[in-house]
């Protein structure tokens, strides 16, 4: 197995901590590891870390490299621009397929909170076998808890296996982020499942899917894999780079994949997109705030406050986001923590690039 990390987001909507040189999956934000370290370690000894390759971009690759010492320096592939996720995937496997032309992959989103880590590896077990047995796309899908309009969506059909608790099934439809009045429909059915993001597929296979659905981006990979290795790598992977079209995995591949299984996550999955999501998970004080750093409040009610540079003081307010990046301060509400991005579009018009 070769586990692919995908680490090149910028994570805006956790503006001011996540900046494009230290984004989201480079911050601690549930325990003293990074995103991206917490990813790599729960994977245990499925890998070791010559079989680990990290795909972000030129601003991180430092950040990455010195946060992850025990991987190999070649094994941090770079993209000269992000361009979505088949870009990224198909890159990686031409570095996975010259590592060992047989392999299997598991790709991995940096940034994600998974809890029930034997359960984790077992589902990935599971994942790497059905690939091999049955030369399937498969993917891992999270038994919806409320009616979210955040997530994509996969429909399930018959049942193809079940090994201990794991569960395999075939997919039958993917669904893209839902309003919330269909979101609640896929709720009610109970065939559908959140997709997680995570795949896991023979290396073969997905370049084969990617010619035969993406096959101007398999002709740019194409000229990319002749040039691995050579003093023109660098040359060429740019200028072809810069040519790819953006297209996400999903839409460009899963969505129109025939050979489709979806494994039901036994585990316990976040994907921690906001700063809503990182105060339900943190522990709380008896008025509902979950405060870190140097924080004085009266009156104060289920807000979350960090703050590790300086005092904040808080009086009177409910609800509410606070952070403290020590050069700049996010205060919000809470219901409205999705549209902290929007703060980094306008910092980005108004040329406030140090903000950035």
């Amino acid at each position: 197995m070769i586990a692919v990390i995908m680490a090149g987001g910028s994570g805006t909507r956790f503006w001011p901590r996540s900046r494009e040189r230290m984004p989201k999956q480079l911050l601690s934000l549930v325990n003293e590891r990074s995103m991206l370290q917490n990813t790599i370690d729960r994977l245990g000894d499925l890998v070791t870390p010559e079989q680990v390759l990290v795909v972000s971009t030129a601003t991180q690759a430092d950040a990455i490299r010195q946060q992850l010492s025990n991987i190999p320096e070649e094994n941090i592939i770079v993209e000269p621009k992000g361009k979505n996720t088949a870009p990224c995937i198909g890159l990686a496997a031409l570095y996975a397929r010259r590592r060992d032309p047989d392999s299997v992959m598991v790709v991995l989103p940096a940034d994600h909170l998974i809890e029930g880590e034997e359960q984790f590896r077992q589902v990935l077990r599971t994942g790497e076998r059905l690939a091999r047995e049955t030369e399937a796309l498969v993917t891992i899908g999270i038994k919806p808890t409320y009616p979210s309009t955040g997530y994509g969506y996969i429909q399930f059909g018959d049942l193809i296996e079940k090994q201990g608790d794991v569960e395999a099934y075939r997919v039958k439809t993917f669904a893209e982020k839902p309003t919330l009045e269909v979101a609640k429909r896929f709720l009610n059915s109970g065939d559908f499942l959140w997709n997680s993001g995570i795949f896991i597929w023979k290396t073969a296979t997905i370049l084969q899917h990617i010619e035969e659905l993406l096959p101007e981006l398999y002709n740019g990979l194409m000229e990319i894999d002749k040039a691995l290795g050579t003093p023109e790598e660098a040359e060429v992977v740019n200028r072809v780079y810069c040519q790819i079209r953006s297209v996400s995995i999903d839409y460009g591949v899963m969505e129109h994949a025939k050979n489709v299984i979806v494994l039901k996550a036994t585990f316990s999955w976040n994907d921690l997109g906001t700063w809503e999501e990182v105060y339900k998970i943190s522990p709380k004080d008896e008025n509902g705030n979950a405060i870190t750093g140097l924080v004085v409040h009266k009156d104060t009610k289920n807000s979350l406050i960090d703050s590790p540079h300086r005092l904040i003081a808080t009086l009177g307010v409910e609800d509410l986001v606070v952070v403290d990046s020590g050069d700049a301060i996010l205060i919000c509400h809470r219901d409205r923590a999705q549209e902290v991005r929007d703060i980094v579009e306008i910092l980005r018009r108004k040329g406030l690039k140090e903000y950035l």
